[in-house]
Formats: C-alpha cells, sequence, structure tokens
C-alpha cells in the first residue's frame, strides 16, 4: 500500500491538483457504456440515504461509491486526492485548515455546489439526537467558517495532521443544504450515478449522470444495478449463472468451483479487514481485565486463519492496526493460545470456570458461525464454556451488535491509525463496540490525544506501539484474524491494476473505477 506522509497532507498544489480534479488519471482503455449487475451482501431493510447510518458495505458502495461525494477520497494505492475538495492547506500546528472547494459542480436537482453544503452536511453528525459514527470527526471541529462560496475553514480542538483523511469517512457524504431531508428521502447527492429506484434490503438503480465533474476519467457505465443477496451460496450462484457480474465476499470452501469457471476470476487484496469478537466491557464479567485475558488466551488463533479464512489472511493480535497501516507493530509479541494461561486468568478473577453467551451471525463475516464455534472449543480447555446464540442475519447490526455483551463483528479498517482508534476506541464514541471508557483506558485515551497531534513521525510511531500493546494486554476486542479481500468478477468486466484495499470492491468504488470489458 502506498502511503502519503503526514507533512504531505498539510498541503496539496496545483501540481497535485491536475490528477486530482477527477481523482483518477485518464485510461485509454476504459470503455464507456454497459451496465454493471453487483450482487452484494450487507444490505438491511432499514437501509436508507442517510449515511450517519451506514455500517455495511451495500449503502456505502451505493452512496459514496455511486450517488454522493465526499471532500477527500482515498486512491486505490492508498494515497488521498480531493474529491468535492480541489484543494486544501493548514496551519503550521496542523489546526487551522482551509479547503477550496471543487466549482461547477451539481447535485442531481440541479442545485449548485457550495460551501454552504459541506458545512451543513457536517453540522449534520452533531446535531442534537444524532447517532452518527462520524460523530467524533466532527466533534472535533470548534468552528466551521464560510470565507467564500467555494471556501471553507475548519478550525480544530487540537492538530491533527489527518484531518484531510477523516473527510474521506464514507458517513461523511456531502448532502444539499436546506433539502437535506429531501435528499435522504431520493437520494439526491453529486456521485457520478443518479437514483432511478431504491428497495431498502433489496436492489438499487442508477443511472450515469449528464456531464459530470469528473468527466470521462470515472463512472464509465451507463448504468448499474445493486442487487441485494446476503446469503454467499445465493451470491455465488447468482455469478456462476450469470446474473450478476461480481460479488462481495466470497465463502473460500466454495473457492475452488469459482476457479474452475472460465468466465469468472477472483480478486484477492490484503488490507486492514478485521474478524473481531468484541466485549462489552463495562458489563460484568468482561468488566474484569483477568476475565479478558482469559478469552485472550483461550482462543486459537491459527486455527481460524486455517479453517475459516482457509490462509487467506493472518492471525491478529488484538489491535485493529495491521498490516496496511503505517505504523502496524509487526514485531509486538504474538498472543498464543494457552489454556493454562486462561485458567490463570480465571483464577486472577475468582473463578474456577466461567460460562458465557457469544452472539454470532454469518452477517458479521463469512464463517463467523464457524469461528464462534472453534472458539467455543477451544476456550473450553481453558475453564471458559461458552454457548454460540445463532442469531439472525437481517437486523443483526441494529439488534446485536453494541446490544449484546459478546459477539462477533468485522471491521473494514481505516487508512491511519487515528482515523481507526477515534471510530471505535474513543472513550464515548458511538461505534466504540467494546465500551472500554476512561477509567480503565486513561493511558490509552492519554496518548490518542498526544499521538493525534504529533508530527515527529518516529515519535508517533513510538506512541502507536505503546497503544498496541495496551489494547493487546488489556482492551476489550479480541481481533483473532486479519483477512484479505477476496470477491469474484465476470470476466465481461475489466478494473485498474490496482484495487482498493479499504473496503471491499475497490473502496466500495466499483462503480467509479471499472468498466465493461
Amino acid at each position: 500500500m502506498t502511503r502519503i506522509s503526514r507533512r504531505g497532507l498539510l498541503t496539496t498544489g496545483a501540481a497535485a491538483g491536475v490528477l486530482a480534479a477527477s481523482g483518477l488519471p485518464l485510461r485509454a482503455q476504459a470503455k464507456k457504456g454497459g451496465r454493471l449487475r453487483a450482487g452484494l451482501g450487507g444490505a438491511n431493510t432499514s437501509d436508507s440515504w442517510d449515511a450517519r447510518t451506514h455500517s455495511d458495505l451495500f449503502m456505502i458502495a451505493a452512496a459514496q461509491g455511486a450517488v454522493f461525494d465526499s471532500l477527500t477520497e482515498v486512491k486505490a494505492d492508498g494515497t488521498l486526492t480531493g474529491e468535492l475538495a480541489e484543494s486544501w492547506e493548514a496551519s503550521a500546528d496542523a489546526k487551522t485548515w482551509t479547503f477550496n472547494l471543487r466549482s461547477g459542480v451539481t447535485f442531481h436537482n440541479g442545485k449548485a455546489f457550495g460551501a454552504d453544503d459541506v458545512i451543513e452536511s457536517l453540522q449534520m453528525h452533531v446535531a442534537e439526537g444524532a447517532k452518527s459514527a462520524a460523530k467524533p470527526i466532527v466533534e472535533a471541529i470548534t468552528e466551521m467558517k464560510k470565507l467564500g462560496d467555494l471556501q471553507v475553514q475548519f478550525t480544530l480542538n487540537s492538530g491533527n495532521a489527518d484531518f484531510p483523511y477523516l473527510l474521506s469517512d464514507y458517513h461523511i457524504l456531502i448532502y444539499p443544504a436546506g433539502q437535506i431531508e429531501e435528499a435522504i428521502a431520493n437520494g439526491i447527492g453529486t456521485g457520478l450515478y443518479q437514483v432511478q429506484s431504491f428497495e431498502p434490503g433489496v436492489r438499487m438503480v442508477a443511472t450515469r449522470y449528464a456531464d459530470h465533474y469528473k468527466g470521462d476519467s470515472a463512472g464509465h457505465f451507463d448504468e448499474i444495478e445493486y442487487i441485494a443477496i446476503n446469503d454467499n451460496t445465493a451470491r455465488m450462484n447468482a455469478l456462476m449463472t450469470g446474473q450478476v457480474d461480481a460479488i462481495n465476499r466470497i465463502d473460500f470452501k466454495t473457492e475452488a468451483l469459482l476457479k474452475a469457471n472460465p468466465m469468472v476470476r477472483i480478486q484477492e487484496v490484503t488490507g486492514n479487514q478485521q474478524y473481531t469478537f468484541p466485549m462489552l466491557t463495562n458489563n460484568a464479567p468482561f468488566n474484569d481485565v483477568n476475565v479478558r485475558k482469559a478469552l485472550k488466551y483461550g482462543i486459537n488463533r491459527q486455527e481460524m486463519v486455517d479453517k475459516i479464512l482457509l490462509g487467506h489472511g493472518r492471525v491478529g493480535n488484538d489491535s485493529p492496526i495491521g498490516p496496511a497501516n503505517q505504523y502496524f507493530a509487526d514485531d509486538m509479541e504474538q498472543l498464543a493460545y494457552d489454556p493454562d494461561k486462561a485458567k490463570f486468568y480465571l483464577k486472577e478473577a475468582g473463578l474456577d470456570s466461567i460460562d458465557l453467551d457469544l452472539s454470532a451471525s454469518n452477517a458479521a463475516f463469512e464463517g463467523a458461525v464457524d469461528a464462534a464455534q472453534l472458539f467455543q472449543a477451544s476456550a473450553k480447555a481453558g475453564g471458559v464454556n461458552i454457548n454460540v446464540v445463532q442469531e439472525p442475519a437481517d437486523g443483526y447490526w441494529s439488534n446485536v451488535w453494541l446490544k449484546k455483551d459478546f459477539c462477533a463483528c468485522y471491521w473494514s479498517g481505516r487508512a491511519t491509525e487515528d482515523w481507526m482508534f477515534s471510530t471505535a476506541y474513543e472513550a464515548g464514541v458511538p461505534w466504540n463496540d467494546s465500551q472500554w471508557d476512561e477509567g480503565d483506558s486513561a493511558r490509552f485515551q492519554e496518548l490518542l490525544l498526544t499521538a493525534r497531534a504529533e508530527l515527529d513521525s518516529a515519535k508517533r510511531r513510538e506512541q502507536y506501539a505503546e497503544m498496541q500493546m495496551i489494547l493487546r494486554d488489556e482492551g476489550g476486542v479480541i481481533i483473532p484474524m486479519f483477512a484479505n479481500y477476496v470477491q469474484a468478477v465476470s470476466n465481461k468486466v475489466a478494473n485498474p491494476e490496482t484495487v482498493g484495499n479499504l473496503w471491499q470492491m475497490d473502496n466500495a468504488r466499483m462503480a467509479e473505477r471499472w468498466w465493461m470489458a
């Protein structure tokens, strides 16, 4: 993964703007026209165009990947470019950021895009009663100032040289000011594709928006159709029979069947996707670090990589910072399966054994139920008796995750360490799925703020290494494995040589980046 330096983010100049103007270089080989049909998991009947609620691939691909835009975009090679922002610059302490917005952009209802749209769209995330995973990003902005119709200035509560990266978050989409409710109801954005129909949890159809500001360099299809297929077998069959052109999250157990089909190819990308088991540490018994440690030593990580991922990944070490991150602590001692240590930590908690419910569904990740059962079998030797509760796939993210004390989950990871930590581990943020609070993680929370403002890369590496160690030893999330993104595409569809590893399906931007062969 190509990385951009933090100092390189502080300013984007005119030279970079030539490439950034479209977000992608022109591809002579890309053909225009045709219809992309994708069978995607991660859909729910509660889905909407309100990006604050998005948590899985279907809506991320439909919204940020097709219908809406953000201020910035992470390219397939991991570097950052402007999307609705043309350029930006920061003060020396990285506390004040000025963004120059792209001119000539219109929403799908004809409204011109400008600074008011940016400010009102960001204010959505901190509105009273708002439940947004991007709330911690926007809360860090102490002032949003309109300097002109196409210029916005943000003042932060502390320096953050990663700030432009954060504005590429898939929750932070830009809606038309004064028309946000209408835009959420009807899917009105500035993206490459305009919504024609949308049935939550069923399908979305959109057509190429004429005279889009990205021109001919992106959005090569005339039409896209995203079909919700949450069942992995049904997704594979839809691709094999030609009903769809691409699918996400293939079942590794049936990968050989796909490989045997000459009309299909497998895409495998190494990124930061992680399969996890979060514990709500504000509830007993998970509020006891010794119980958490017993579970950390009671899971056989290599067995999961071998049997669940079938080798398509690597063991995790209970830190969400992965191999595609700049400050990944790959030299940190690996937690190993050790039932005797699990027993020891149970005794430290005053227990000889413990009975726990673990909620799981393959909606969390392919093989989640099997992984939970492997956890059940390995933990038993250490005195941990796990009852696997199979949960319904539909509604899993609204009814189980963040609500049940112990469950299966997955994260795509984030492009920067601070982005990942501030999204899921900062005390009080909406998606802190272990509810690890300040009282239990004071040193971690202190380092989070210090590292965020640190401009010395060597010092920042030391700080992030310590944070990863704290999570490994004390945190409330078990991360047994990092999983490669493995998806399948018909030979009727072509894609660039480099495929994004931030999210599934080329950073969920297949509609923007791919074309008919």
